[in-house]
């Protein structure tokens, strides 16, 4: 599996992922038209299929476009969005089996972000669109703190920690300079924003990350560490310290930082 980040817009990031034994690609949250379609013509691979993590404009933005340019795509969404994603032909549910060629992977069900956010985990990557992002997560337009938390530390966070993580949009510092409020002491945390911030003056991408990182300096996954419940307590104005109030808090701060 060859996986080519596709920047989309201004700071979105869609994904192609191509099975190199049989040609065939997938587009993951076509945002932007332009460079989606460059790169398939470079490659010169064969687009098959549209995974869409949800229905926001800027995660499907080149999705209309790409159905003139490739009719026949297959486009998947999750059941609920089919209104809601132009040409969505291929409803998918929670533990649904998906394909590009050889390629086999499953959708997790993570509402949160919306009610309709999902995750595609192909071999040992996992596409998780504006629910997990490079040391943070999305915000809640639809779904509830306890759905987001549920989706972030139960179902992706059991995967295995090698696993990687391409998430949807360039927050990554932006997301880092608010874990160092919350966890002022934590390494892991200030050595990611450093390297982040070489990264970023260079021009490069902090997408993927891996499980691994994430664990160990995105707060949101950390909502029952001992740093993390204790900035809360400090600036949670007395809320309940279990992890999913923990987590309220922590997106609630997060909103206005």
């Amino acid at each position: 599996m060859k996986i080519v980040v596709l920047p989309c817009s201004f700071d979105n990031y869609g994904y192609l992922i191509i099975c190199e034994e049989t040609g065939e690609a997938a587009v993951v949250d076509p945002g932007e038209y332009y460079p989606i379609s460059s790169e398939i013509e470079r490659t010169g691979v064969t687009l098959k299929s549209i995974f869409c993590t949800h229905h926001h404009a800027d995660h499907i933005g080149g999705l209309e476009d790409l159905l003139g340019e490739f009719p026949g795509l297959s486009v998947y969404g999750y059941e609920s969005d089919k209104r809601r994603i132009p040409g969505m032909n291929h409803s998918l549910t929670d533990g649904s089996k998906i394909r590009v060629g050889n390629i086999e992977g499953q959708v997790l069900h993570t509402p949160g972000h919306t009610t309709g956010s999902i995750c595609y985990l192909l071999e040992d990557v996992l596409f998780t669109g504006d629910t997990l992002f490079g040391a943070g997560c999305g915000r809640l337009f639809e779904g509830s703190p306890n759905q987001m938390y549920d989706a972030l530390n139960i179902k992706i966070k059991s995967l295995p920690p090698r696993t990687k993580v391409c998430f949807g949009h360039e927050y990554t510092i932006q997301n880092l300079k608010f874990a160092g409020f919350i966890e002022p002491e934590n390494e892991a945390v200030s050595k990611r924003l450093e390297l982040a911030t070489v990264e970023r003056g260079e021009g490069k991408l902090t997408t993927p990350s891996t499980l691994k990182i994430e664990c160990e300096s995105n707060p949101f996954l950390r909502c029952e560490e001992k740093g993390v419940v204790g900035s809360v307590a400090e600036k949670g104005l007395g809320e309940a310290l279990d992890p999913t109030s923990v987590f309220t808090v922590l997106r609630r701060l997060k909103d206005s930082f």
